[in-house]
């Protein structure tokens, strides 16, 4: 969901472990083998786990994009996989993919997955912001952000070919919306137009084919009647995921819940039963947080220090849709 500000120099990547047991949640700075590539702070990038066959265990984590302290706006995509424990201490490896054809332009608030078809893999890229074109922009607009070109971009990690399609189904660039994969599918679902500052209540069902020759993406557009921003989705079982948080306009938070219900043909959208929210969360204004697998939502919220004892800066929650 993006949060604000940077981590402390004691991690200059912002790439933490996880450690929870017994409601006790730490976090600790992650350790990278000595061939890494420098990775830096990013703020909304996007973010995807890959595996080289359909189901099978997941081996590496895809970056690409995001802003950086300076605010820049990378380009670049990385690839960070797990070494092997040394001293009981997990280590990652990064390492910067270079990509040839129809190269991505620099952006931030996009979505990355990957699909399979015929034996096949590939990553879709789609959404995002970027900033104006270098020469419309001057000291007033230096800093003004756009909707990046409503592009599918599909990649070929194995020989890092990058190739784009425009299909005529979308028409409006589109950020900060939730995506998922199914098969040979990617499903996306709300975000924020920044051209005409709406959240379209729609879904778009884009369908990739991988054949010998030249892959093909197709674009079917679905009513979902729900219109949302900044969401995170979880998936509970193969054909179900669960959409939550986020939020429905500028200044409002999203506080219901919605189930993803999928087959090869149907897609099925309903409201689910709503978290017993705490106060903090109800009254907070912004939130963010992450998909932790298996059905597990990690949420975090600014601290008030006004109205609180506490030295802490932020109160985190576990939301739990798994079994």
């Amino acid at each position: 969901l993006g949060q604000k500000g940077w981590p402390k120099r004691s991690c200059p990547t912002g790439v933490f472990l996880l450690d929870l047991k017994n409601n006790d949640l730490k976090l600790r700075p992650a350790t990278f083998t000595n061939d890494s590539c420098y990775l830096p702070p990013l703020r909304h990038p996007a973010v995807c786990s890959f595996s080289a066959s359909q189901g099978g265990e997941i081996t590496q984590y895809l970056i690409h994009g995001g802003k950086t302290p300076n605010n820049e706006i990378s380009h670049k995509l990385y690839i960070m996989t797990m070494a092997f424990p040394v001293n009981k201490r997990f280590s990652l490896c990064c390492s910067e993919k270079d990509l040839a054809g129809d190269v991505p332009e620099a952006r931030y608030g996009h979505s990355m997955n990957v699909v399979f078809s015929r034996g096949k893999n590939a990553v879709v890229m789609f959404g995002g912001r970027s900033y104006m074109p270098l020469n419309q922009r001057t000291t007033e607009n230096w800093n003004n952000v756009i909707d990046c070109e409503p592009l599918v971009y599909l990649i070929d990690l194995q020989f890092g070919c990058s190739t784009s399609f425009n299909l005529r189904e979308l028409q409006d660039g589109l950020s900060f919306h939730v995506s998922l994969a199914r098969n040979d599918t990617v499903y996306i679902f709300g975000g924020h137009s920044l051209g005409n500052n709406f959240r379209p209540p729609n879904v778009y069902k884009i369908k990739v084919d991988l054949p010998l020759g030249s892959p093909a993406v197709s674009c079917t557009v679905i009513n979902s009647k729900i219109s949302f921003s900044s969401s995170i989705v979880t998936q509970t079982s193969p054909d179900e995921f669960v959409i939550v948080g986020g939020y429905e306009s500028d200044s409002q938070k999203r506080l219901i819940c919605n189930g993803v219900f999928l087959d090869d043909e149907t897609i099925d959208i309903q409201e689910i039963e709503t978290p017993d929210w705490t106060g903090e969360i109800k009254h907070s204004k912004t939130w963010f947080g992450a998909d932790m697998g298996k059905g597990a939502v990690l949420f975090g919220i600014p601290v008030d220090n006004k109205h609180q004892s506490t030295d802490c800066s932020f109160f985190f929650y576990v939301l739990n849709f798994g079994d």
